[in-house]
């Protein structure tokens, strides 16, 4: 099955430096991690909780290991990395307020993705077809999501100001299109969103 092609990865490799250090949590198969290992010699180290993931980043060379990010990630040490990136995953583990303090704590710069939950179209087929949306931001039936945890751009900025959590840059994915955040109206226009916070 083809891949579907990710803005976020894309973004994410234009923001992190030559060179840097960077940790990716539920990296997945690795083909992020592994890109900027070849081409931007960044020292990497993944997490993945799939074993089937994990094999795969394996088989293409990539330095990751099994780990369940709800426990937390107490082998790695304060600003060890210069890079965490969380894709996509924050609204799949149980303990999101958890992993967000990791990340913070772990890593200098912290890049994570998420799918907008009050972006227009997601809120107007809720409405229209009385049934949960299916989108391509949001590819899930509703018995088979792994998304457990809905919130918006406005409950993920509270969380930013009630936590003194700095924004060093934020995108929208809009219209087909990255580009930086406008608030408020991505409130609703956003269909995913990518922030750098220290």
């Amino acid at each position: 099955m083809k891949k579907r092609w990710r803005w976020d990865h894309n973004l994410i490799y234009n923001l992190v430096p030559v060179e840097s250090s960077v940790l990716d949590l539920g990296c997945g198969d690795g083909e992020l991690l592994a890109r900027m290992i070849n081409d931007k010699q960044v020292r990497g180290q993944g997490v993945e909780a799939d074993p089937a993931c994990v094999s795969a980043a394996i088989t293409n060379g990539i330095p990751v290991y099994q780990g369940d990010l709800d426990l937390g990630l107490p082998e790695f040490m304060d600003q060890s990395f210069e890079y965490v990136i969380l894709e996509k995953t924050l609204q799949a583990v149980r303990r999101p307020m958890l992993v967000m303090q990791e990340m913070l704590r772990i890593g200098r710069n912290s890049i994570v993705s998420f799918p907008n939950f009050s972006f227009e179209t997601v809120v107007g087929n809720l409405v229209l077809t009385k049934r949960m949306p299916v989108t391509p931001s949001l590819p899930y039936q509703w018995h088979d999501t792994p998304n457990i945890h809905l919130f918006t751009l406005l409950d993920f900025m509270d969380w930013i100001q009630q936590n003194g959590v700095g924004i060093v840059a934020a995108y929208a994915w809009s219209g087909g299109r990255h580009r930086p955040l406008r608030l408020p109206a991505d409130s609703t226009r956003a269909e995913e969103l990518l922030f750098v916070l220290s």
